[in-house]
């Protein structure tokens, strides 16, 4: 067999686009090679959330390029987001690129990879998307199964390319959802995490009453032990009924992730975020007050165009008055074709956001351990994703709770998959320490 190297850069979401990819090529002949050197074909999987993501993706095919140059067979890809983003302008810019694959034309690889072994060079990123059907997908060997239910988003919020990129919301269909779920189980996956941009959006499309919480309750009611999660939620869009399923279903976990972006209304209203900090508060108070030991977790971006001093203050503010658990921080990056990427006029300086971000990063590790903390002394399940043997000899276990907290714990036996009860003994800035009960 051919081999195919695939290098995955931003989101779960590209992960689970990767494990796709390698399913559908091992159809035409390729099997999965770790070394770039060896391979036949060689994939870029891109993200274009920020420049940084941007540069690395062009960087790491600048290298492929000049291996090439002692390879003339090997097949370069540029998939994925900036793909989606640059088409035709991709090639320009680095020639040696044999297929530029948009997000919307995933299941089309195949056909497109037979077509540039016959010296064809394609760019395939038409924003209709390419009909997807039952496939194989090559999961990477663990105890998490991400499984995409949605596609793209609708919000065009100012910072963000994710709608021109991914396109407008789609939902997948949902017997190919529940497939996917039964084979993973059945490969040994202990939890299903199910993808979107705005995963409360899942259904919109669909039959009537086919929601997210709809398609909780039937994967909740597959056979075996294991857990259920899903990312992303859009805040205003969490509604009533997906609090009381979480509530409800013994597998789904309580954890939600929130991005709120800014605690300032004005700067909230500028990003085109259809909430203020009053509204978002509301919101985790009402999951709070719904659903004990429920985690909370978040993003923001420190240095939006504009933003004053006093504005990122109040996010400072919110992630406390909050309580928020965890955040995802990141300064400001202007993305091409968006709305606030014009407002050049408004930029922070590069000095400044990196002061901000530092400063919210700060803020974040404070959060962090407070939220941590409140877990001393109790009894936890644990689903150990991994077994260490460490530099001095300990071997230790390291899984997560219920609500999505890492837990290290001191264990002689490997217990990669199991599910595990843990006295927490101590708390750190990003994990807890545990003991087995029992054990």
């Amino acid at each position: 067999m051919k081999k195919v190297y695939i290098e995955t850069l931003g989101c779960q979401m590209n992960k689970s686009d990767a494990e796709r990819m390698y399913g559908m090529l091992e159809h035409i002949g390729y099997s999965q090679t770790v070394e770039p050197k060896d391979a036949d074909l060689l994939i870029i999987n891109t993200c274009s959330i920020r420049q940084l993501s941007e540069d690395k993706a062009y960087s790491q095919i600048g290298v492929w390029g000049k291996m090439k140059k002692s390879k003339p067979g090997v097949k370069i890809v540029f998939a994925g987001c900036v793909a989606q983003q640059g088409g035709e302008k991709v090639i320009k810019r680095a020639p040696y690129v044999d297929l530029v694959l948009g997000t919307q034309r995933l299941y089309e690889l195949p056909n497109l990879i037979k077509r540039i072994e016959n010296g064809e060079k394609i760019v395939s990123i038409d924003e209709k998307p390419f009909e997807e059907s039952e496939i194989k997908i090559n999961r990477v060997k663990g105890v998490n199964a991400w499984i995409p239910i949605m596609e793209g988003c609708n919000n065009f919020c100012t910072y963000c390319i994710v709608p021109y990129t991914r396109g407008r919301e789609r939902s997948r269909k949902p017997e190919l959802i529940i497939a996917e779920a039964k084979k993973a189980l059945s490969e040994g996956f202990k939890e299903i995490t199910l993808l979107g941009q705005n995963v409360d959006s899942y259904g919109k499309d669909l039959s009537e009453g086919q929601n997210l919480s709809w398609l909780l309750r039937q994967i909740n009611a597959l056979d075996g032990k294991f857990r259920i999660r899903f990312v992303t939620n859009y805040p205003t869009d969490i509604t009533e009924e997906v609090i009381d399923t979480v509530i409800e279903l013994d597998k789904v976990c309580e954890y939600f992730h929130i991005p709120m972006q800014s605690g300032d209304d004005y700067v909230l209203k500028k990003m085109n975020r259809r909430y203020d900090y009053a509204t978002y508060k509301k919101i985790c108070n009402n999951i709070r007050s719904i659903i004990p030991d429920v985690t909370i977790t978040s993003d923001f971006i420190a240095g939006f165009p504009g933003e004053t001093e006093e504005q990122f203050e109040n996010t400072l503010k919110a992630m406390t008055e909050l309580e928020l658990d965890y955040s995802n921080t990141a300064a400001y990056s202007p993305r091409e074709r968006t709305v606030a990427a014009k407002w050049t006029d408004l930029y922070i300086p590069e000095k400044e956001k990196e002061e901000r971000l530092a400063r919210l990063n700060e803020h974040n590790r404070e959060c962090c351990l407070k939220s941590n903390k409140k877990y001393l002394g109790c009894e936890m399940e644990v689903l150990v994703e991994n077994f260490e043997v460490r530099k001095n000899g300990d071997k230790v276990i390291t899984g997560r709770t219920r609500n999505n907290k890492i837990v290290h714990i001191p264990s002689e036996k490997d217990m990669t998959g199991e599910f595990v009860n843990v006295r927490i003994t101590n708390a750190r800035t990003w994990y807890l320490n545990g003991e087995l009960i029992g054990g």
